[in-house]
């Protein structure tokens, strides 16, 4: 709830952004070397930083570019409206993928078949 009021003030808006990505990486790293130890240091240690610390730097720089493009195009009057989505859609499919796993797979699949179908609408036509 604190993330999503903080998101209504945009000083406390970019603070959180600039915060968000180096350590949703930090946090990925972690989370996955907790999980995978039975490995040699060598692939344990990449693994963690490529699928870990990667896919969460992804996803998160993806979540402050979505952020940024609502700023710019909105003037931040979006912000709101799309870190309540974004906390919204992490509560539910959370909850999903506990309970009903197979169904969170079906939901997230697509959840990306809407992303690339929004992709494609608004892609801009290549230059002949």
């Amino acid at each position: 709830l604190v993330e999503v009021f903080a998101y209504f003030i945009q000083y406390i808006y970019n603070i959180l952004d600039s915060i968000t990505v180096p350590l949703a990486a930090l946090a990925g790293t972690a989370i996955m070397l907790s999980t995978i130890s039975d490995l040699s240091p060598v692939i344990t240690w990449s693994l963690a930083i490529i699928a870990g610390g990667g896919t969460a730097a992804a996803v998160a720089g993806t979540s402050s570019t979505t952020r940024l493009a609502s700023t710019v195009t909105t003037g931040g009057l979006g912000n709101p409206v799309i870190s309540v989505l974004e906390t919204g859609t992490s509560i539910v499919m959370s909850v999903i993928s506990i309970f009903l796993p197979i169904l969170a797979g079906i939901l997230a699949l697509l959840i990306l078949l809407v992303v690339y179908k929004l992709y494609k609408k608004f892609k801009p036509d290549k230059i002949k």
